[in-house]
């Protein structure tokens, strides 16, 4: 067995994990041994634990002593919480419970103080910054997919992800129902068309085409007839899904069949790797005082990557990379390798706003009051307009297509295609 201690070698979720495994019969004695790689006294003696404190379980070194916690540290104990209580009372920010295992880390971090979770939790009982446990919501968390790629789930959410920053960001995911691995994250200042397309094209070029993508009924996605009443499409003669947004439009020249939940309630497996992400970032942001989005990208960047290789999630109890890469060498995966058809013609022609114009007989277009030449155009016929917006350089690259044939390639300031489309 290993010489290694426990709390050094697996972390807290990882054994809780393997424990209930073994609790509800789906690990045996030997196994659950091997995973954790400790003898059988040791084994049984880690159940006993969480079997009669699974509220309080730890797998933290406790040293043996008789001595009483003093008074500087009963002080620091409390001002951790303090500040702990002010994150949860904090509706813009997604913290909704206490995390006792980190207020221990930042107690020895920033005061030298070595104090255990139980006796931490015993104080915040004591003082009033305990909630308890929330009765588990009922909803079907379970796989419902046999193959990676068969559903990739599409969301965002909007919060203060610092309580150092000002404004709140958009954290847009996408994860693969099968495995549960994280495809795509990333924070944006703000939410358009065009950051979606992007999450969607980096989930193609790295993994390949989903079969299908699972998204909410935002008017990003889907066009619903009533709903959305400032929509120019919102005619007597369109209803529900008569119009393709441009993000479906995406979607559908990748060959992905996009599919839409009914209720917030319909997407909850995505919720439980968005909470583990979301509390860690503000957590780790509060201590670090991250002010910039940057910072808090290379923050996400590390939690995806711990996300991915290492937590095993508490549904598929696997290790969401491990069991995406065993689904890829068994064959059991339904990603399309990506090919441009015809008539695009590159790779923007499919990740692109799309639009129409009609040439007139000086072979000019107007877009968005601009007036635009295109030489080669033939007048008096449409024009199909792809537009890459390049935000971080406050340009926008139009490419003009007409009878499959590329006539030429333009750049416009982002700031003149106003009424387009929202960058």
């Amino acid at each position: 067995m290993s010489e290694v201690q426990l709390h050094k070698r697996l972390d807290e979720q990882t054994v809780v994990t393997i424990i209930e495994r073994y609790l509800a019969k789906e690990l045996s004695v030997e196994e659950g041994m091997h995973y954790l790689s400790v003898g059988r006294s040791r084994f049984f003696e880690i159940v006993k634990g969480y079997r009669e404190h699974s509220d309080t379980f730890s797998i933290a070194y406790k040293r043996a002593s008789t001595k009483k916690i003093n008074g500087d540290a009963e002080k620091y104990i409390l001002t951790e919480l303090e500040e702990e209580k002010k994150l949860i009372e904090n509706k813009d920010i997604p913290v909704t419970t206490y995390n006792y295992s980190v207020v221990r880390d930042l107690l020895l971090e920033k005061y030298g103080v070595k104090v255990s979770v139980p006796t931490i939790i015993t104080r915040a009982k004591e003082h009033g910054y305990y909630l308890g446990k929330k009765p588990k919501r009922i909803h079907d968390r379970e796989v419902i997919t046999n193959f990676v790629g068969e559903l990739v789930q599409h969301d965002s959410s909007h919060h203060l992800f610092s309580p150092y920053m000002k404004n709140k960001l958009y954290l847009i995911t996408s994860l693969d129902d099968h495995s549960r691995l994280l495809l795509f994250a990333d924070f944006f200042e703000r939410e358009s068309t065009w950051r979606h397309i992007e999450a969607v094209k980096s989930v193609v070029l790295q993994y390949g085409a989903p079969f299908k993508y699972y998204a909410d009924q935002h008017s990003i996605f889907r066009y619903v007839k009533d709903r959305d009443k400032q929509s120019p499409w919102n005619t007597y003669t369109k209803f529900t899904d008569d119009v393709d947004p441009q993000w479906k439009q995406v979607v559908l020249d990748c060959g992905i069949e996009p599919v839409y939940a009914l209720s917030p309630q319909a997407k909850g497996k995505i919720e439980r790797p968005y909470r583990w992400i979301q509390d860690r970032i503000v957590r780790t942001s509060a201590k670090k005082q991250l002010t910039t989005i940057d910072e808090l990208r290379v923050v996400l960047k590390q939690l995806v990557n711990q996300y991915n290789t290492h937590w095993v999630h508490s549904t598929t109890k696997e290790i969401p990379i491990i069991r995406f890469e065993h689904a890829i060498s068994g064959q059991k995966s339904l990603f399309k390798p990506f090919n441009i058809v015809k008539p695009d013609t590159d790779i923007d022609d499919i990740f692109c706003i799309r639009t129409k114009r009609i040439i007139d007989q000086y072979r000019k277009i107007s877009l968005d009051g601009n007036t635009i030449s295109v030489p080669k155009g033939i007048p008096k016929q449409s024009v199909d307009i792809h537009i890459i917006p390049i935000p971080e350089k406050n340009i926008a690259h139009l490419r003009f297509l007409q009878a499959g044939n590329l006539l030429g390639i333009q750049h416009l300031p982002i700031q003149l295609l106003k009424t387009i489309v929202h960058f």
